[in-house]
């Protein structure tokens, strides 16, 4: 199991719920891989940075062929390799993050964006049910500041499966993950300490 991790503190609920994760996997018998993406100071730009070989096209820079051609000769900078070993070596993938404006936070969509590149873990054709990552889980367990009332199809923030379906459609389904029922916990900072243990 890998666990994508994005949040800043250690000590938050965000951070509870990635712990008894990894406890309740191990004793499980899985062997479980945290990539704590704060900790790791992961890069979230997409750039030109990214590919240590010599550009296919040097006059105007294009990051998804670049990242594409770079893949296949082995010319991405190591982070990114690095994350695609652990995807590849798992067969379950965990995103854990809080939702920022109905999505996730700037750095998990920057290894999403630098990590599950062309060539890895999609390519035309080869996406959706062909996508390379196929026979792979992945699941979202996200927390939210708005209760659960507020992410239905009459509350004002709407049906909380509109922000759901970019993620785990466009993005991991596209990939080839299967992608399993999500795991949201709603109104995290109106819940009281009872509640959120309940949800740990």
């Amino acid at each position: 199991v890998l666990i994508i991790y994005a949040h800043q503190e250690p000590m938050s609920f965000n951070g509870s719920l990635k712990k008894v994760a990894v406890e309740e996997l191990s004793k499980q018998g899985c062997t479980v891989t945290v990539s704590d993406l704060y900790a790791m100071n992961f890069e979230p730009r997409a750039t030109r940075n990214d590919i240590t070989g010599s550009l296919s096209n040097p006059e105007v820079f294009r990051y998804g062929i670049e990242a594409y051609e770079a893949y296949k000769k082995t010319a991405l900078t190591s982070d990114i390799l690095e994350e695609q070993r652990k995807v590849q070596e798992a067969d379950l993938v965990i995103f854990q993050f809080p939702l920022y404006w109905f999505s996730v936070p700037a750095i998990l969509k920057g290894w999403m964006d630098r990590v599950l590149c062309q060539g890895f873990a999609f390519d035309i054709p080869g996406f959706y049910d062909s996508g390379l990552l196929k026979g792979k889980l992945a699941l979202l367990s996200l927390t939210t500041g708005g209760t659960a009332e507020m992410y239905t199809k009459t509350g004002v923030s709407g049906d909380f499966r509109y922000f759901l379906w970019p993620l785990q459609h466009g993005i991991l389904h596209f990939c080839g993950f299967k992608v399993l029922a999500p795991q949201i916990s709603f109104g995290i900072d109106v819940s009281s300490e009872e509640e959120r243990k309940v949800m740990v």
